[in-house]
């Protein structure tokens, strides 16, 4: 079982749509006995809340439900995860150093940023984060978060040699 971590800072608005979303499409491939997926947040901020309600409605909008509880970005995670993908470059960061602070080993090939497999390039590194601004940002990051997970997906799939069920969910 591949194992991938979506991160962001409070695991509330963007790493929670990323995992909804990247889960449906494993899910639609008929992957999801070879790749699971959760998220974290960097900070504690949130710990045991559901994702924000403006994430959720905007979520559910799209055919998603998201019931995940917000949790904190652990060092045993470096373990238990194959994949760790941050939604901007000051969680890509933390993620870096926890990794660092455990391995000895500062960057890897298994940490990305989600903007890294956007075939929308616009050289914006970041997801943006919603949490302070209104519904279309909300739905921005939706849209920017579901065509970088399918690339994410199409990734793992040619990395991992994975045989999908269900090819148009991909593409």
């Amino acid at each position: 079982m591949l194992n991938v971590l979506f991160v962001c800072l409070g695991n509330i608005c963007r790493s929670p749509v990323a995992e909804g979303i990247f889960r449906s499409l494993v899910t639609e491939a008929g992957l999801e006995k070879q790749i699971n997926c959760d998220s974290a947040g960097t900070s504690s901020y949130h710990i045991g809340s559901l994702p924000d309600r403006r994430t959720r409605e905007n979520a559910l909008e799209h055919g998603l439900t998201l019931t995940h509880r917000a949790r904190r970005l652990i060092g045993e995670d470096l373990a238990q995860f194959d994949y760790f993908v941050a939604m901007d470059e000051k969680n890509l960061e933390a993620i870096e150093k926890l990794n660092y602070r455990s391995t000895g080993i500062y960057s890897t090939d298994t940490i990305f940023l989600l903007r890294e497999f956007d075939p929308d390039v616009n050289n914006e590194p970041d997801v943006p984060d919603p949490y302070y601004e209104g519904p279309d940002v909300f739905e921005e990051v939706y849209q920017i978060t579901l065509r970088c997970c399918r690339q994410l997906l199409t990734y793992l799939v040619q990395q991992h040699n994975f045989q999908i069920v269900n090819e148009r969910m991909i593409d």
